[in-house]
């Protein structure tokens, strides 16, 4: 006869520790199969909200309508779609989907890889100095600035390509063309236009990401389990979005300044936006322009799509991360089973 007396706790199965956490347990091979998936899912979902938030952080026009110069081409995220679609089609709001999957995948193996490799090393040198959420944030940032850096080319070009036109408006007629044309216009350096700031963003954005992401997967969990609910994946979902939300907002005017330096170069007046500026080669020159002629809220170009496509692309990244480790090692659970029988 079962005890009614038996503690709650223990009639309960305990949700398991989140596979981001300082203490998780995980390979380098579950990191690098599983951010890769991670990463190609998210992308796949959220491209055509990343062709409209390109274009608008790099429309310069004002915001007044009556202001004495043209009203901007792209307004709100719905009618920036629509008018994508209308005017070049349904793959135009994937267009630069190739080297984004690309980037997408090899950003995520190396993200999540850097990101469990430094955990391993502060945890033999460093976790007992370290408050709870630092650990974190800083083992964020670190994989963010690694991913980045390396992975830096293809982001570049997934820019360029959603800032382009149709046909006769086309900068780049494919991928390998456009690294011939950008090495023979620019030679390499032109390959990591604008990387200072977005290290410079990646760095807090990642590190107060995975540094918020854990504590809300913890709160959300325990507020499921006492309430006694089946939350089928969702505290993934939840932390995801409120993390990647808090994180993108902080650190989105760098972001602005990030597009408006990867489309500078001999191509500048080639794609969609004919207006786009020449902008100083540094941070600050180019954030003191923005605020000359824009205005503050022209560092906050593009915010709302942003948060819309942020919120969607972290929880995807968490929860397919989460769950395909998971199943990667029930995978190779039932293929020991097999090899022994």
């Amino acid at each position: 006869m079962r005890d009614d007396g038996h503690d709650d706790s223990k009639r309960r199965s305990p949700k398991r520790e989140s596979f981001v956490s300082a203490t998780a347990d995980i390979t380098n091979r579950e990191s690098i199969i599983c951010g890769g998936l991670a990463g190609l899912t998210s992308r796949f979902f959220v491209a055509p909200l990343d062709v409209v938030k390109i274009r608008l952080q790099l429309q310069t026009n004002s915001f007044k309508r009556h202001s004495g110069r043209a009203a901007p081409e792209y307004r709100g995220t719905i009618s920036s779609m629509a008018k994508i679609y209308k005017n070049e089609g349904l793959t135009a709001l994937w267009r630069g989907n190739l080297p984004a999957e690309l980037l997408y995948l090899f950003y995520g193996s190396i993200q999540f890889t850097t990101f469990h490799q430094t955990n391993l090393l502060m945890n033999t040198y460093a976790s007992e100095y370290m408050f709870p959420g630092l650990q974190q944030f800083i083992t964020g940032a670190a994989s963010g600035a690694v991913a980045t850096t390396v992975t830096y080319p293809l982001d570049l070009l997934r820019t360029r390509f959603a800032a382009q036109g149709n046909d006769s408006h086309r900068v780049y007629q494919s991928l390998r063309h456009s690294i011939h044309q950008i090495y023979t216009d620019e030679g390499i350096a032109g390959f990591f236009r604008g990387l200072r700031p977005t290290v410079s963003s990646i760095v807090p954005h990642m590190g107060f990401f995975f540094g918020t992401y854990v504590p809300l997967k913890s709160l959300v969990s325990r507020i499921s389990d006492d309430l006694n609910l089946k939350t089928f994946g969702s505290d993934e979902v939840i932390a995801g979005i409120i993390a990647g939300t808090i994180s993108k907002t902080g650190v989105f005017p760098l972001d602005v300044i990030r597009k408006r330096m990867q489309v500078q170069g001999p191509t500048l007046n080639r794609y969609v936006m004919k207006d786009i500026p020449t902008y100083p080669r540094n941070i600050l020159g180019c954030a003191k322009m923005i605020l000359v002629t824009e205005g503050f809220r022209g560092l906050y170009r593009g915010l709302w799509v942003s948060l819309i496509k942020a919120a969607p692309a972290s929880a995807i990244t968490m929860w397919t991360f989460e769950h395909s480790v998971t199943a990667l090692r029930w995978y190779d659970t039932k293929m020991e089973s097999f090899q022994a029988s």
